[in-house]
């Protein structure tokens, strides 16, 4: 299968080498003595790879005494591309080039005197003058604009033309004066970069280059147009050159993508994927038909990984986590209802099918993109093996000298075969886990506890669990967040603390972030962790002893407030709730508020309605879900009196300039922040007033409160790297509630303190249990 690629000759082989070894040891001179890093180790040993490879398939026995000073040049330019990748040294790079532009004569006259010039040798000699030209518009590009750039992009602009307008490629008979011009490109660029000129002096002289260049190329096409006799236009050629540079693209994002939107940014997708060095390889070393099909079976699976890696970016930024395919999967669901109950049912049909045509699309596109790019490795086998021995340099440097361009992201990456290992090992891990939850939940001390021997030390009063939706520790840690929060719990303790209440305040560490409320509270009432959607399914067929079914087998009335609940929700009765109250139970006839069916306090106005308000009641438990928090945040309702709230219809569509719920993508982070803490002001306003009021109409009955976050909000909101960390406050007017939970050690009031302990959620049911059951 390689029998038709050529060997190179001894004598060659020999003078590459002496080219290999020089570069080597440029570069170990630039590291050694100047500092040059490991990126600037990259490009000096790439450049240097690709000297030797571009030589190989050259054609020719040997270089000769006048492609041995031009070689030489090659290796100074490899020092300059070190230096202009890591700029440890303007002295060294200047010196590196103008050396390589002063030896630019003396290969010719070398051929000339020795009489071996060739087609070659000029072509070799031009070929090293546009690199050194292009890399150092590049440095230069750095000091004075991008538009330094097209002095380096000039030539190669000029040949990729020539795949369209066929008669570019004419023969020209060199003009002194173009030799001229392009002699003066490679030293103004190094006056340039040498930067002992003022700024705006350097930028007139190579703009002058520029135009001098622009002059030049000028003439040249108006001589090639005026020698052709015909002037055809062959898009074909470069529409085919375009659809293998999209293929090229999409392979390297769907290889380098990462998972973490934290970590996505300009020089993301700089780096060297391993993967396509054996995608090289296996593309030369297959037959056609075995290729093709080795081609589209591994581009459909890079298709499917970067479908799975674009929902890893969603649930970074909405749930600061991967997608798990195996427990997340009804989080797919869940999306499309947020869209429909936003935007309307028509809107989510139209996002589901587009977001399903767009995974369909990306599976086909890399199929055929891998399969492109695979059968052109195939035609062009010399060329293919080159390619993969430059990168193989280049991989094998960056790996070993552990080069970033971006902290934290190898230049030498393998993140696909990485991804592809962690996806099959999560599969494992979710049947592991599923064991080992069975084993956490059948270990349970409160199983078979009677219900006379639990909650003793709250006989007879009502305990509301209010759950404050996104409310986070960065609610109250956040500079631009926590002043008016911290105010409006600083308000909350005066007016609740001068009718008696007091408070003690604690942090738990919630299992999910950004969104899963349903997996918080799961957590929260079964003291087990339930991270996953199954877990949750595990969970509920279990048969766990939850807080709210405690209550019940104490002789409470278990309730659930559920104003975000707008489907059936057949897993209250595993909680061991008496009445669960969806959106559709509660009455409401005002306008919708954000994502929430209603505002806050419509939910706990109809909760007085529906229960709290009876006489005839026993004692109540209600776990109260204060949804108006919830994202996208906006608009907010206002706050109206308890007594005109009635059937919601007073809460008519927002007013002033609020903006609507589905603008929050376009919406600038900043604002969407200062929407996010004024709803967590409204929803913590809404708990202290309500509770004030029962406090004022039922002195006799106030209730014991426990007020906590599910979790913290999207990383929008946060930033990234934010802990899972929510608040947990319980409220009592009775100083031996409190004293209960005095061991504890948690901070007075509704703020924690910065020692305040931190416990995982699934700790709190066992301890609120043991807290205020039977103590000796």
């Amino acid at each position: 299968m390689l029998a038709d690629v050529p060997r190179p000759t001894a004598t060659l082989v020999a003078e590459l080498a002496a080219g290999a070894l020089g570069s080597a040891a440029l570069l170990a001179a630039l590291a050694l003595g100047l500092g040059l890093g490991p990126v600037g180790l990259v490009a000096g040993a790439t450049a240097a790879a690709a000297l030797v490879a571009v030589l190989v398939g050259a054609g020719v026995d040997r270089l000769g005494p006048a492609g041995r000073v031009t070689l030489a040049r090659a290796v100074l330019g490899v020092g300059v591309t070190a230096l202009v990748a890591d700029p440890v040294s303007v002295a060294a790079l200047v010196a590196c080039a103008a050396v390589a532009l002063a030896l630019d004569g003396v290969d010719g006259a070398v051929a000339r005197r020795r009489g071996v010039a060739s087609s070659f040798g000029a072509r070799f000699d031009m070929e090293v003058d546009a690199a050194l030209v292009l890399v150092l518009s590049v440095h230069v590009a750095g000091l004075l604009g991008s538009w330094v750039l097209l002095i380096g992009l000039a030539r190669y602009l000029f040949v990729a033309a020539g795949t369209v307008l066929p008669w570019l490629r004419g023969e020209l008979v060199p003009l002194f004066s173009g030799k001229v011009v392009a002699a003066v490109q490679g030293i103004v660029l190094v006056v340039a970069a040498s930067q002992l000129l003022p700024a705006v002096v350097a930028a007139v002289l190579v703009a002058a280059a520029l135009a001098a260049l622009a002059w030049s190329f000028g003439r040249d096409v108006v001589r090639l147009r005026r020698a052709a006799g015909t002037h055809p236009v062959r898009v074909r050629p470069a529409l085919a050159a375009l659809v293998t540079v999209a293929a090229g693209v999409l392979v390297l994002v769907a290889l380098l993508t990462p998972g973490d939107l934290a970590l996505v940014g300009p020089l993301t997708w700089v780096r060297l994927p391993l993967e396509v060095i054996g995608a090289l390889v296996v593309a030369v070393l297959l037959p056609p038909r075995a290729r093709r099909w080795a081609a589209w079976a591994g581009g459909v699976a890079l298709g499917l990984l970067l479908v799975l890696t674009l929902f890893d970016l969603g649930f970074s930024l909405s749930l600061a986590r991967p997608f798990d395919p195996v427990r997340d999967a009804v989080l797919l669901g869940n999306a499309y209802d947020f869209v429909a109950e936003t935007s309307g049912p028509a809107v989510g049909t139209v996002v589901a099918v587009l977001v399903a045509l767009l995974g369909v699309a990306l599976l086909a596109a890399t199929g055929g993109a891998v399969a492109r790019l695979a059968r052109i490795a195939g035609r062009h086998r010399t060329g293919a093996l080159r390619l993969a021995a430059v990168l193989t340099v280049a991989w094998a440097v960056a790996w070993a000298g552990s080069a970033q361009l971006v902290p934290g992201v190898p230049l030498a990456a393998r993140d696909a075969s990485i991804r592809t290992v962690e996806r099959t090992l999560a599969v494992q891990d979710g049947l592991r886990d599923q064991q080992a939850f069975e084993a956490e939940a059948s270990v349970d001390a409160y199983r078979d506890v009677p219900g006379d021997q639990l909650l003793t030390a709250l006989r007879g009063r009502d305990v509301i669990v209010a759950v404050v939706e996104s409310y986070g520790m960065s609610a109250l840690d956040d500079p631009a967040l926590s002043g008016p929060v911290r105010e409006v719990l600083a308000d909350g303790e005066r007016r609740l603390g001068a009718l008696g209440y007091d408070a003690r305040t604690g942090v738990l560490t919630s299992p999910v972030a950004g969104g899963g409320s349903w997996l918080a509270h799961a957590t929260l009432l079964s003291g087990l962790w339930i991270d996953g959607e199954q877990r949750h399914r595990d969970l509920v067929a279990s048969d766990r002893l939850t807080l709210p079914l405690a209550f019940h087998e104490a002789g409470w009335r278990a309730v659930a407030v559920a104003p975000g609940t707008t489907k059936a929700w057949p897993e209250a009765s595993f909680f061991g709730y008496d009445r669960a109250y969806g959106a559709a139970d509660l009455g409401y006839r005002g306008s919708r508020y954000s994502w929430s069916t209603m505002p806050d306090q419509y939910a706990l106005a109809a909760f007085d309605r529906l229960e709290y308000g009876r006489a005839d009641r026993p004692p109540l438990m209600a776990e109260i879900a204060l949804t108006s928090s919830h994202g996208p945040w906006a608009p907010l309702p206002r706050t109206v009196p308890w007594e005109a709230v009635g059937d919601g219809s007073v809460f008519a569509p927002a007013d002033g300039a609020q903006r609507t719920f589905e603008s929050i993508f376009t919406t600038p982070a900043e604002q969407v922040r200062e929407e996010y803490r004024r709803s967590i002001e409204y929803s913590l306003e809404t708990v202290v007033a309500w509770t004030e009021r029962q406090a004022v109409q039922h002195p006799e009955r106030a209730p014991v409160l426990v007020v906590l976050g599910d979790h913290q909000p999207y990383p929008m909101i946060t930033g990234p790297g934010a802990s899972r960390d929510v608040p947990v406050s319980i409220l009592s007017r009775d100083p031996a509630v409190l004293e209960r939970i005095a061991s504890w050690g948690w901070s007075d009031g509704l703020s924690p303190d910065a020692g305040a302990p931190v416990w995982r959620m699934d700790a709190f049911r066992d301890r609120f249990l043991d807290a205020y059951g039977p103590q000796p």
